[in-house]
């Protein structure tokens, strides 16, 4: 079997669980039910490709397992928190500048789209793959590293999420601004966390003789800082929430750090 129809079937496993979730989106009128499956489908298409090949070494499994993990935490976790609210706001947006027609528009804008993504996101399993059929495959380093990297970041990650919950959770903190926990040293921590682990799965790849699958940590990278992630969710902030301008001023956007003293924060916030 060749690579390319391998990474064909990866591909094909995450659009079908993407074409399935489209059509319940289509009966409740909510496309933000994509990101619900963002992480099972990456583990799908990576699943896929890693069992097509008959990839049983430790590496690919420990990123497999790993990753799994990491799928099941955040699809729960976003299931939860949306649980009863309906659309998430940013498909709101996206539907209200693609109508009419956006019901079947959302087949290739949102959820194809996702598709591709999550299959240059799985990157990493292939390469793992492919290194254990080149005799790649010896547990090193850098794995160790990786796998490291990896589990710290889905921890740090849960853990930011947790702590985002139970301050949302008491009403005495309505229309406040998080800034207690890890979010006081990164406005971001459940993405950084995250980011955190597709960098230590590409350190594995690396380890198996596949750089190209860099490509995942790069373009995750991106999407959370530019895309899908800081930008968006920052772009009306301000207005939102009363206090975010200091937050903004005192508190690292991405990196954790120790806040800023008063001075500094007070000049960034003049900037």
């Amino acid at each position: 079997m060749t690579t390319l129809h391998v990474a064909a079937l990866g591909f094909s496993a995450g659009l079908a669980l993407a074409v399935l979730t489209w059509i319940a989106s289509v009966a409740r009128h909510d496309a933000s039910l994509v990101d619900r499956v963002w992480g099972p489908m990456i583990v799908a298409t990576g699943g896929t490709m890693a069992w097509q090949l008959g990839a049983t070494d430790l590496r690919t499994v420990t990123m497999l397992v790993i990753a799994g993990l990491w799928a099941l935490r955040l699809a729960g976790y976003i299931t939860w928190r949306n649980w009863g609210h309906g659309e998430d706001r940013r498909y709101q947006e996206i539907r209200a500048r693609n109508q009419p027609g956006f019901a079947f528009k959302s087949l290739y804008l949102v959820f194809g789209l996702q598709a591709v993504l999550a299959w240059i996101v799985a990157l990493p399993f292939l390469a793992a793959a492919l290194g254990m059929l080149g005799n790649e495959h010896d547990w090193m380093w850098l794995d160790g590293l990786g796998a490291a990297l990896a589990v710290f970041g889905l921890v740090f990650e849960a853990v930011a999420d947790g702590q985002m919950a139970a301050f949302k959770a008491d009403p005495a903190h309505k229309g406040q601004v998080m800034d207690r926990g890890l979010w006081r040293y990164t406005r971001h921590p459940n993405y950084f966390g995250e980011t955190c682990v597709w960098w230590g799965l590409g350190l594995m790849a690396l380890a198996a003789g596949g750089w190209w699958a860099l490509l995942s940590p790069l373009l995750m990278t991106v999407l959370l800082l530019k895309v899908s992630g800081v930008s968006l969710l920052e772009k009306d902030m301000h207005e939102r929430r009363p206090g975010y301008r200091e937050y903004v001023a005192r508190t690292n956007a991405f990196l954790p750090g120790p806040p800023k003293s008063g001075a500094a924060a007070a000049a960034e916030g003049r900037q």
